[in-house]
C-alpha cells in the first residue's frame, strides 16, 4: 500500500523498498496429480541469485532483492502487486524457453517492463536497456520474437554448457553443479552492473490486466522472416520549410527528425513510435509522408498495417494539406492517424484552436473512424506516457482492420483438389459440392464499397466497443 500510494502522490520510491530484479518465468504444469512442482528449480535459481547480489552489492538487510511471481497469481490484489513491481524494480531477467515465448502473461511483463526503457530513452535519446535474459532451455535464434531477437547479449560469457543445456539442464543434470554456481554466479553480476548503470526511475503502474503481449496477440513466437511489419509515416515539416514564425527547435533535417515533446524528449516522435511498435512485436520500416506522397493506393490491397504521425502545423503548407485532403478520401481503414501535442510549446498552444480546426477539416475520415482510442489519438496526445499508453490499441486496430482487407494467399504449393468422398453401395459417390464463390474469401479489391463500409464503420465499431 505504501508503495502504491508514494507513487501516485509523486513522491519517490525508496531504494530499499525497488525489488532489485525481477525474475519473469513461464510456469511449468504438474505431470500427474500429486507429483513434484516443477518449478522448484525456479525457486532455487531465484534464492541462489538472491544470496549473489546480497553479497555483490551494499543492500541493507531487509531489501526487497528480487520479485518473483509464485503464490500470488490467483490471489487477491495479484494484478495491483505484479504492476507495482514491474514499476519499480531495477532489473527484469526473464528466463528464456519455448513455453516462455509461448505465454500471454510473460509478454505482459515484458511489454509492461520495457515501456519504462523506452520512456527513459525518449528522454535522454540515449540508449537504455534493463533487462537481462537468462537461458533457462535454450531457443533457436529463428522462433524469438522481434523484442527478444533485438537484446544484444552474449550467452557465451556464461559458460559452453549453460549455452547448450541452459539452466535447467545444468540444474538437473548430474555432474553439471559447477556449471551451474558459474553460470547463476556470472548472470548474478550481470544483473548488478546493469541495475547500477542504468537506474530506471520507477513509474506509475500499468493496469496489468489491459497491458498486451509484446509477443503477439496469441503469445507464440513470430520472430525471424515470419514476424508481422508495420509502417510508420511522418507528415512534419522539416527545419528548411517551416512555417512563418514557426520555432525551429522542435525540427530536425527531415521529417523524422521532428520532435514535438521538446525539450522534456530529446528522441524524434518517429523513433520513440519505432520503439513502442517493435515492444509488440512488429518490424518496422519509416518514410515521410512528402515522400511518400502517391503510393497510397486504395484500390490495391494492403501489404501491412499502417500508422500516419501528423504534425498539426503540417496543413499550413497548403500543398502537403491538399495531399493529405486526398489521402483521407481513400478508403483506407488499415492506416491510423496519431497526433502528437505538446501543452507546453507555447506557439502551439496559442494557435491550438485554429490549426485542430484545420487538420479536422483537411482529415474529416480519419479524425472520427475506428474505436475510441484512435479518435482521441488522432485529436491529440498531449504527452510522450499518454502517446507509450495510446498507440499499443491505435496498432491493434489498424492490424485488425489489415487483416479484415488484405488479400488472401492458399499456402505455398498448395492446389485444389476434390475431396475424398466414400463410395455408396452402388460404386458411385454424391456429386461433389459447388465451389466457395472467389468473393467468399476475399477480403480485397474484389468486395463492395457498401461491405466495407459496413464492416468497418457501424459493424467495427461495435465489435471494438466490446473488447
Amino acid at each position: 500500500m505504501f508503495l502504491r500510494s508514494h507513487l501516485r502522490d509523486g513522491g519517490r520510491v525508496p531504494a530499499s523498498v525497488q525489488p532489485y530484479f525481477f525474475l519473469s518465468y513461464a510456469h511449468t504444469p504438474r505431470f500427474g496429480p500429486g507429483g513434484p512442482d516443477p518449478d522448484m528449480w525456479v525457486e532455487r535459481l531465484y534464492r541462489d541469485l538472491c544470496n549473489h547480489i546480497m553479497a555483490l552489492t551494499s543492500l541493507p538487510a531487509g531489501s526487497e532483492v528480487g520479485f518473483m511471481d509464485r503464490e500470488i497469481r490467483s490471489g487477491e490484489g495479484w494484478s495491483e502487486r505484479l504492476g507495482s513491481a514491474l514499476a519499480t524494480c531495477r532489473v527484469f531477467v526473464p528466463l528464456f524457453s519455448p513455453r516462455y515465448f509461448a505465454s500471454e502473461m510473460c509478454g505482459k511483463e515484458w511489454f509492461a517492463f520495457a515501456q519504462r526503457a523506452i520512456q527513459v530513452g525518449a528522454a535522454s535519446n540515449e540508449k537504455t536497456e534493463a533487462i537481462v535474459p537468462a537461458l533457462w532451455v535454450p531457443v533457436p535464434p529463428s522462433q524469438l520474437p522481434v523484442p527478444a531477437e533485438r537484446l544484444q547479449f552474449n550467452h557465451n560469457t556464461f559458460g559452453e554448457r549453460y549455452v547448450t543445456d541452459g539452466l535447467y539442464g545444468l540444474i538437473k543434470l548430474r555432474g553439471y553443479a559447477e556449471q551451474y554456481e558459474h553460470a547463476v554466479y556470472e548472470l548474478a553480476r550481470r544483473i548488478v552492473g546493469v541495475a547500477e548503470t542504468v537506474r530506471l526511475k520507477p513509474v506509475r503502474p500499468l493496469d496489468y490486466r489491459l497491458v498486451p503481449s509484446a509477443f503477439g496477440p496469441a503469445g507464440g513466437a513470430h520472430g525471424g522472416p515470419s514476424a508481422r511489419t508495420l509502417h510508420v509515416t511522418v507528415a512534419a515539416s522539416s527545419r528548411h520549410d517551416l512555417p512563418e514564425g514557426r520555432s525551429p527547435e522542435y525540427y530536425g533535417e527531415s521529417a523524422l527528425e521532428w520532435n514535438p515533446y521538446h525539450p522534456a524528449a530529446q528522441r524524434p516522435v518517429a523513433y520513440v513510435a519505432e520503439e513502442l511498435v517493435k515492444n509488440l512485436n512488429y518490424q518496422t520500416t519509416m518514410s515521410s509522408f512528402d515522400d511518400e506522397a502517391g503510393h497510397f493506393d486504395s484500390k490495391q490491397p494492403p501489404t501491412r498495417p499502417e500508422i500516419l504521425i501528423v504534425d498539426r502545423w503540417a496543413v499550413e503548407d497548403e500543398h502537403r494539406r491538399q495531399r493529405l485532403a486526398a489521402f483521407d478520401q481513400e478508403h483506407r481503414p488499415w492506416i491510423n492517424v496519431v497526433v502528437p501535442w505538446n501543452r507546453y510549446d507555447h506557439q502551439s498552444r496559442a494557435r491550438e484552436d485554429e490549426l485542430a480546426r484545420r487538420l479536422e477539416e483537411t482529415l474529416p475520415v480519419k479524425m472520427g473512424q475506428g474505436r475510441a482510442a484512435c479518435r482521441a489519438a488522432a485529436n491529440g496526445v498531449a504527452s510522450m506516457e499518454t502517446l507509450g499508453q495510446i498507440l499499443p490499441q491505435v496498432v491493434e486496430a489498424a492490424a485488425q482492420q489489415f487483416l479484415r482487407h488484405a488479400q488472401a494467399y492458399p499456402p505455398a504449393g498448395h492446389t485444389p483438389t476434390e475431396r475424398r468422398r466414400l463410395v455408396g453401395p452402388m460404386g458411385m459417390s454424391d456429386p461433389p459440392p459447388a465451389p466457395f464463390p472467389p468473393t467468399a474469401l476475399q477480403h480485397g479489391p474484389g468486395r463492395s464499397d457498401a461491405a466495407d463500409d459496413s464492416t468497418d464503420t457501424d459493424r467495427g465499431d461495435a465489435d471494438d466497443s466490446q473488447s
